[in-house]
């Protein structure tokens, strides 16, 4: 019994028109999410992506092969229960942020930071009212509130399945700022993501590369650049 895995039995993956959006149906099934909830979605192309993918099966379901389906059902299954948790969970990353905490030294490293970081957190400021201020070294320093407010207001004003999107941009980035600037356009998502990967690189130029690390970090490279495209199909028209 260990060894059975689940097995394609559809001819068609569709989309169909549903409550509130757009779900997908097997031959005329309605797909449900691991917790037995519809699997309804906000987007006629978040449907889509995740038809492409159960289209895309070919005898035994590979799951990881399904990272739309993943995102949502984490959507369903996760966000919708509990926004606010997750939310506030979220915006807790803005009084930690990574684009905050600066190396001390060597100057180079000092001036790499200030070169990529600084510009994201002006951006921060204009765009999003959040005026958070860099510190050396690792030990916590609480940012101003208002700042921590205005980052909160924009976390919580996400929709459920921009919200599960967000997170992995946020999680995988280690910056709240990071994430939104990637969210919202701020920049290209796959700069944003070598921005996150700054610390880590300056290891690699000093160290060397290894090469387990380096192959997680791909992983996670493909997770974030797919979080940012779940993120815009997310976005309900008007």
């Amino acid at each position: 019994m260990s060894d059975w895995k689940a097995k394609r039995f559809w001819k068609a993956a569709e989309v169909v028109a549903a409550d509130e959006g757009f779900a997908v149906e097997l031959d005329g099934r309605p797909i449900r999410t691991p917790a037995k909830n519809p699997l309804t979605m906000p987007t006629r192309a978040m449907a889509e992506a995740v038809a492409s993918e159960w289209m895309a099966q070919d005898g035994v379901i590979d799951p990881r092969t399904m990272p739309a389906t993943r995102t949502v059902n984490a959507a369903v299954d996760k966000v919708v229960p509990q926004h606010a948790e997750v939310a506030e969970m979220l915006a807790a990353y803005g009084d930690a942020d990574l684009l905050c905490y600066r190396a001390d030294g060597p100057e180079e490293l000092v001036a790499r930071q200030q070169a990529q970081w600084d510009p994201y957190l002006d951006w921060a400021r204009q765009d999003l009212g959040a005026d958070l201020s860099p510190r050396t070294g690792i030990m916590h320093a609480p940012q101003e509130a208002d700042a921590l407010a205005a980052l909160s207001r924009r976390t919580h004003a996400l929709n459920d399945f921009e919200l599960a999107a967000f997170h992995d941009l946020v999680s995988l980035s280690g910056s709240l700022v990071l994430g939104f600037a990637a969210a919202l356009g701020a920049g290209k998502a796959e700069e944003i993501w070598t921005v996150s990967r700054l610390d880590e690189l300056w290891q690699i130029e000093q160290w060397g590369a290894d090469e387990e690390a380096e192959a997680l970090a791909e992983v996670k490279r493909q997770s974030f650049l797919h979080a940012k495209q779940m993120f815009d199909l997310a976005k309900k028209d008007g």
